[in-house]
């Protein structure tokens, strides 16, 4: 699986492997077989230098562990993505380098804790995402997932940051060309 992870990983088009990861939510597939091809997903960005995409649920003390253990063979650039833990997963993330992805979800009325989490990551380590189709950010929430509504999600977190949106846009657009540099920026007009 390793070989050809690392084959696929250089066409043009792909700029990061994942989303991979640990979901013990439903239990739908045994721990140990995911922490398995989490490894070997590790493995394929060290030695592709793409980013991970990182995906916890139900499982941010394991996923954190085996984030630390292999960093220990060597390092490699990633991202958790979807974000809905809580600080100790975000520290651990961040002290190995990890950048950390906001979806809609932290706009929802329940979401008190995360927002609180999301103050303490550092705006130079933050992206924003939709993860659409799912978790439409509040005012669309219960709604399909759209790229455009993104802009609700950027919004709600440049005010619990204290910047602008366009100051936001800029920052997390600056982070993604950083971790994934293989992405070409557009050409501005």
């Amino acid at each position: 699986m390793l070989a050809q992870l690392v084959a696929l990983a250089e066409h043009e088009k792909v700029v990061g492997i994942g989303e991979t990861g640990l979901d013990y939510f439903y239990e739908h597939s045994p721990r140990d077989a995911q922490q398995r091809n989490f490894r070997a997903h590790i493995e394929a960005c060290r030695e592709s230098r793409l980013p991970l995409i990182v995906h916890a649920r139900d499982a941010d003390e394991d996923t954190a562990d085996i984030l630390e253990d292999e960093m220990g063979n060597g390092d490699y650039p990633g991202l958790i993505h979807c974000f809905t833990a809580g600080p100790d997963l975000a520290r651990r993330a961040l002290d190995i380098g990890f950048y950390i992805s906001i979806s809609g979800i932290a706009t929802f009325k329940n979401a008190t804790e995360l927002r609180e989490t999301i103050q303490s990551i550092p705006l130079e380590r933050l992206l924003v995402e939709t993860d659409a189709p799912f978790l439409a950010p509040v005012p669309h929430r219960g709604k399909r997932n759209e790229p455009s509504f993104v802009a609700d999600t950027a919004a709600m977190l440049a005010d619990l940051k204290g910047v602008s949106t366009e100051e936001l846009a800029r920052i997390t657009s600056d982070n993604f060309f950083t971790l994934f540099s293989k992405a070409k920026r557009p050409v501005s007009l």
